[in-house]
C-alpha cells in the first residue's frame, strides 16, 4: 500500500461524500470545530465513543465507529495525537504510522482526513500534518519484489490542504527512505557493482550528479584497499560520487559503505551469518536516500556523497590475511581478517572525499562491526566523532527521528592495538573480541586527513527482522531520517560554510 493524496475540490467539504472519515483528537483538549460539528450531526456518538476505558488519550490510539447515525459515512476513525503541548514530531510520525496500520487492517482503501491543528500544540499545524503523512508513508512502504499475497492496494487520502514546503519535505523524506529500503531489500542477484549505478535513476531525475569510477580509475588513483577487497569477485569494485549543490561553499561529505554482498572473503562467514549480507550496503543506501530527500525538497545545501561499492567474495584472486595493502593515502595496511573489508573500503573513500572535495565535515555510515551490536543491542547504533559539536548535532537529530545513537570512545589509546611491524597500520587489533568497533573507528580516523568527522556504525540497523510501527520486516532505510533532520534543521549549517 502507498499513500496517494487527493486534494479536496475547492469549496467542498471533504466529508460530504467520503465513506470513511478520519478525525483527529488531541488528548484532553478533544476535537477541533469541524470535528465537533460532525459529532453533533452524529448525535454526540463520536465524543461518547472516545470515552471507552481503553482510550487513554495517547498518541496513536485509534477508535472506530461503524455507520454512525446522522452521517453518510459508513465508518469514522478517531486518531488521538495525545496532549497537544507535549506532541513531538516523532510522536506525530508514529501516530500517522498507527493510523495507516489501522486502516490497512480494516482493508480500507480510501479515507477523508479532517485535520485541524490542535490548540496549544507544541508544533505548527502544518508540521503535525506533514509528520502524520510521513508516518503513514513509512508504514505503508512495500518492496516491489514482494509476493502478491503480501502487497496491499494504495490508500487514497483526501484532505483539504495538500501543499506547502513542509508537506513537500515530508514527501521527499518518504521517497528517500523508500529508495534506501528498496536498495537494501534487493538481493545480490539484482544489485551488484556492475549494475549499482543503474538503480540511481531517481537521483539523476532529481538533479543529482552521478560519477562512476571504474576499476581503471581506481587503479589510476591508487585505491589499493578498495581494489583488494574486490579482488575475489568476478565483478570489479566501483566508487560512485554523488553531487547535489543547492548552495555555495564547502560541501558536507556523506560517505557510505556499499558492500553488495559480504561472504567474508577467505575468512568466510558461516551460512546463517551470510544470509542477510545483501544488506551490507546499508550505509551507501542511507547516503543515497538522504541525497534524494534533499534534492526533492530543493534544500539549500551543498552535499557530496561518496560510495564504495564492491563484493567481498572468495576465489583464487582474493586478498589474504597477512597481505600488505597500499591505500590511496599512501599508508600501508597489514590485513588481519578479510571479513574486515568495510574499514578497508572506507579507508580509501574517506581519504578520497577529504582530499578531492575538502569538505567542511564528513559523516560516514557503515554496517561495520558485530561488536557494536553486542555492546549496544538494538536500541542504539554507535557514534564516534572527532568533533563535539558535530557529534551533538547528530545525536540530537537521532533523538528527534527515533534513529538513536550512543557516543563511543575515539581515544588514541586504541592506536596501540593497530601497530604493525611491517606496515603503517594493522587492519584489526590482535584480539577479535576486544572492542572491535572502537579499534575500527581508530583505524578510520587515520584517513580523514584532519577533517571534522563522525563515524556511524549502523550494524544491525539496516534490516528489520520483525513487524514494527514504522516498518515491516526488511530494509529499514536507517540513517536517512537522521541525516536529513541534521542537515535541514540547520544543525549542520555551522559546518557548511
Amino acid at each position: 500500500m502507498s499513500i496517494i493524496l487527493d486534494p479536496a475540490p475547492p469549496g467542498s467539504a471533504v466529508t460530504e461524500t467520503a465513506e470513511v472519515i478520519v478525525l483527529v483528537k488531541a488528548g484532553q483538549a478533544g476535537f477541533g470545530p469541524e470535528a465537533r460539528a460532525l459529532d453533533a450531526q452524529a448525535g454526540g456518538a463520536v465524543s461518547r465513543a472516545v470515552r471507552v476505558p481503553r482510550c487513554k488519550g495517547k498518541a496513536g490510539e485509534c477508535i472506530d465507529l461503524l455507520a454512525p447515525a446522522g452521517l453518510k459515512a459508513r465508518r469514522v476513525v478517531v486518531l488521538d495525537l495525545g496532549e497537544a503541548a507535549a506532541l513531538t514530531a516523532l510522536e506525530a510520525t508514529r501516530a500517522g504510522a498507527a493510523l495507516a496500520r489501522h486502516l490497512e487492517a480494516e482493508a480500507e482503501t480510501a479515507a477523508a482526513l479532517v485535520f485541524e491543528a490542535p490548540a496549544g500544540a507544541a508544533l505548527p499545524g502544518e508540521e503535525i500534518l506533514a509528520r502524520l503523512l510521513l508516518g503513514m508513508r513509512l508504514r505503508n512502504y512495500r518492496f516491489p519484489m514482494m509476493a502478491k499475497s503480501e502487497t496491499a492496494p494504495d490508500l487514497r487520502l483526501t484532505l483539504a490542504a495538500a501543499d506547502g514546503p513542509v508537506l513537500a519535505r515530508s514527501t521527499a523524506l518518504a521517497e528517500g527512505v523508500a529508495l534506501a529500503r528498496t536498495l537494501v531489500n534487493l538481493p545480490a542477484s539484482h544489485l551488484n557493482p556492475d549494475n549499482f549505478a543503474d538503480h540511481l535513476t531517481p537521483l539523476a531525475e532529481a538533479g543529482i550528479g552521478i560519477e562512476v569510477l571504474e576499476k581503471a580509475d581506481l587503479e589510476r588513483l591508487g585505491m589499493g584497499a578498495v581494489l583488494a577487497v574486490g579482488m575475489g569477485s568476478a565483478r570489479a569494485p566501483r566508487v560512485i560520487v554523488l553531487r547535489y549543490q543547492g548552495a555555495e561553499g564547502k560541501p558536507l561529505a556523506l560517505v557510505g559503505k556499499g558492500m553488495c554482498f559480504d561472504a567474508g572473503g577467505l575468512c568466510i562467514k558461516s551460512g546463517p551469518q551470510m544470509f542477510l549480507m545483501k544488506g551490507d550496503m546499508g550505509g551507501a543506501a542511507a547516503v543515497i536516500g538522504t541525497m534524494l530527500a534533499l534534492a526533492r525538497q530543493k534544500a539549500k545545501v551543498h552535499v557530496v556523497g561518496v560510495l564504495g561499492v564492491a563484493e567481498n567474495m572468495l576465489s583464487g584472486t582474493s586478498y589474504k590475511p597477512g597481505d600488505v595493502v597500499t591505500t590511496m593515502s599512501g599508508r600501508t595496511v597489514e590485513v588481519f581478517d578479510t571479513d574486515c573489508e568495510g574499514r578497508m573500503v572506507l579507508a580509501d573513500i574517506l581519504h578520497y572525499a577529504a582530499t578531492r572535495f575538502e569538505p567542511a565535515a564528513m559523516v560516514d555510515l557503515a554496517t561495520l562491526t558485530y561488536s557494536v551490536m553486542r555492546g549496544l543491542g538494538h536500541v542504539f547504533a554507535g557514534l564516534f566523532a572527532t568533533h563535539d559539536e558535530l557529534a551533538d548535532g547528530l545525536l540530537a537529530a537521532g533523538e528527534a527521528t527515533g534513529e538513536r545513537f550512543w557516543r563511543l570512545p575515539l581515544d588514541h589509546a586504541y592506536d596501540e592495538g593497530l601497530r604493525s611491524p611491517i606496515a603503517d597500520l594493522r587492519q584489526h587489533a590482535r584480539d577479535l573480541e576486544d572492542g572491535d568497533c572502537a579499534f575500527a573507528a581508530a583505524f578510520l580516523r587515520n584517513f580523514t586527513e584532519g577533517r571534522p568527522w563522525v563515524h556511524l556504525d549502523i550494524a544491525g540497523k539496516e534490516i528489520v527482522d520483525e513487524d514494527r510501527l514504522h516498518a515491516r520486516p526488511g530494509g529499514a532505510g536507517f540513517g536517512v531520517q537522521l541525516l536529513e533532520e541534521w542537515i535541514t534543521s540547520g544543525a549542520a549549517a555551522r559546518f557548511a560554510g
